[in-house]
């Protein structure tokens, strides 16, 4: 083999070959980490309620390593990612010194009990929020659907300008509402928005101003209601709503 040329040479020729690309490759390595390609800037877009300058400052002290080339992208998402207020964070280079930061911010809809608050894709976050926002009370598998449930709740509730203080779902399944002004809202099971549709048209046509305690609307033809002065309940069949009291 070593006195055939005709073998030696192209094998001669490819090691020569690779030698130069690791050679180039480590030079461009080395230029890659001199200080000439600083990062300046760390620009954050997005709506931005919650997260502050200060917050963005102080993650990019502590946690953004290297140039504009050799800044690890992923890393520096994790780190913003870790601001109570941040749902998702996108992170990329723009040339020739910045790195542009775009923060999803999580929007509340409510309260887990007093453990956590939830945004409007029914996930459980961690923050402070000095709002006036409605508890969920259930399993904690269930948060999807209690944040789900309660949009669609006050939606219904809008038209008799009612405002959900909790919504509740039990170990049985069962839905029950409770108002700013004390109503407690028994729904049961099934076709719990059509049941509140039913109350919230008979409340605005038969009981406006009347202020109730109890409404259990687990009826298949109509509702229970209860005001706070008594705890009589008076029945109120479909075909007698327009009388309801």
């Amino acid at each position: 083999m070593w006195d055939r040329p005709e073998i030696l040479n192209p094998l001669a020729n490819v090691l020569y070959a690779l030698a130069a690309l690791m050679l180039c490759y480590s030079a461009a390595q080395w230029v890659l980490r001199l200080p000439v390609f600083p990062l300046r800037l760390v620009e954050v877009d997005g709506e931005l309620q919650h997260v502050t300058r200060e917050q963005v400052a102080l993650i990019a002290q502590r946690h953004l390593r290297g140039n504009f080339f050799t800044m690890d992208l992923r890393g520096a998402r994790d780190a913003f990612r870790k601001l109570p207020w941040a749902r998702d964070v996108s992170v990329r280079r723009r040339w020739p010194d910045k790195l542009e930061v775009r923060v999803e911010e999580h929007r509340e809809l409510g309260r887990w009990g007093n453990l956590a608050l939830v945004n409007t894709h029914g996930e459980l976050f961690n923050a402070a929020s000095g709002k006036d926002l409605p508890v969920f009370y259930g399993a904690s598998s269930a948060v999807p659907q209690l944040a789900t449930r309660y949009q669609q709740y006050q939606a219904v509730l809008d038209k008799a300008a009612m405002k959900i203080a909790s919504v509740t779902l039990t170990p049985r399944q069962a839905w029950q509402v409770i108002t700013e002004d004390g109503l407690q809202i028994e729904l049961g099971r099934d076709e719990t928005v059509q049941r509140l549709q039913r109350f919230t048209q008979v409340y605005q046509s038969t009981l406006p101003g009347v202020r109730l305690k109890y409404a259990d609307l687990r009826y298949s033809n109509g509702f229970a209601v209860r005001k706070p002065a008594s705890d009589a309940r008076k029945s109120v069949p479909s075909k007698q709503q327009s009388n309801a009291v």
